[in-house]
């Protein structure tokens, strides 16, 4: 078995057909369908099931795929390794972050992290954590920054809390609501949910029924930080975001805090990676540079 099979393998799965595998790994098609011939004859097992309109893995190579998963991912990561720790500046860095990194967070740190590792190429996606729960396991990606997931993750992944975090009301500038000191003066309005968790919408519900309130209208449901602002940006919708949105940049001009008296819990902001694989020297630096870019690092910044 080669290394360059499991490449392949992982590259057919990712793209969906050998054709699809073939360009973007610029490897001839032939090449290809003879290097998996040959992984499924040393295995002994059938990987993939072929159709018309591609191929599909079967339960054994479900399984395999996994392995093969990691064991591509951390060849990658051990080259990366080695490069970056003799000074040349080469490799990836995948991360996944939800909304209040994205936002909060990512601007403070992406200069610094460039200015440091100037052509390693970043791979990011604004993702909550049960998305990418399995490319964490697979070592798709380095680490998840973000939001909590609500059950905590199963063994074999670490979870290390950054700070604990707030929520603000924001609407469009000249809402009509937006002197509004109360959350009771807000429970008629038609708002939007991010995707703190899966269920957003009991989310807020239950801030408003911990207050006594009936249950919001909610009537959009947002996935990500572009949506947020079109949404509240050309409408009347209200959304609970986190306040690190008050000062994002892109959006101060156009959004505004209605400064209601409640203080609005947020998830705990939270770092998760495999602990049994360790970060190449350009993810452990942009992980320390997003942790520094946090709600602490910034007061301690402000006090000094």
């Amino acid at each position: 078995m080669k290394l360059e099979q499991l490449q392949h393998l992982v590259a057919i799965v990712e793209h969906g057909s050998l054709r699809a595998a073939a360009r973007r790994l610029t490897t001839p098609q032939p090449a290809l369908t003879r290097s998996l011939r040959t992984l499924e004859k040393e295995l002994g097992a059938t990987l993939f099931s072929r159709h018309t309109t591609g191929m599909t893995l079967t339960p054994a190579g479900v399984r395999f795929h996994v392995r093969a998963c990691t064991i591509v991912n951390e060849a990658r990561r051990a080259v990366d390794d080695l490069l970056q720790d003799s000074g040349q500046d080469e490799g990836v860095v995948a991360v996944a972050l939800s909304i209040m990194p994205l936002v909060g967070m990512l601007g403070s740190a992406l200069p610094a992290f460039r200015r440091r590792y100037p052509k390693v190429r970043l791979q990011l996606t604004e993702r909550l954590f049960p998305d990418v729960e399995n490319a964490l396991r697979q070592g798709d990606i380095d680490f998840y920054l973000g939001a909590a997931p609500r059950q905590a993750p199963a063994p074999g992944l670490a979870v290390t809390v950054l700070f604990e975090n707030t929520r603000a009301v924001l609407c469009r500038k000249g809402h009509p609501l937006a002197a509004s000191r109360s959350l009771k003066a807000l429970v008629n309005a038609d708002w939007a949910t991010t995707a703190v968790d899966y269920n957003a919408e009991d989310d807020i519900a239950q801030l408003f029924g911990g207050l006594g309130l009936p249950s919001p209208s909610v009537l959009l449901r947002a996935h990500s930080a572009m949506t947020v602002m079109v949404a509240l940006t050309h409408s009347d919708l209200l959304a609970m975001l986190p306040v690190q949105w008050d000062e994002f940049p892109l959006t101060r001009d156009s959004l505004q805090v209605i400064r209601i008296r409640e203080v609005l819990p947020a998830p705990k902001i939270v770092m998760i990676r495999r602990p049994d694989l360790p970060l190449t020297p350009a993810a452990e630096f942009l992980g320390d540079v997003l942790r520094r870019s946090g709600p602490r690092a910034s007061s301690r910044r402000t006090a000094a």
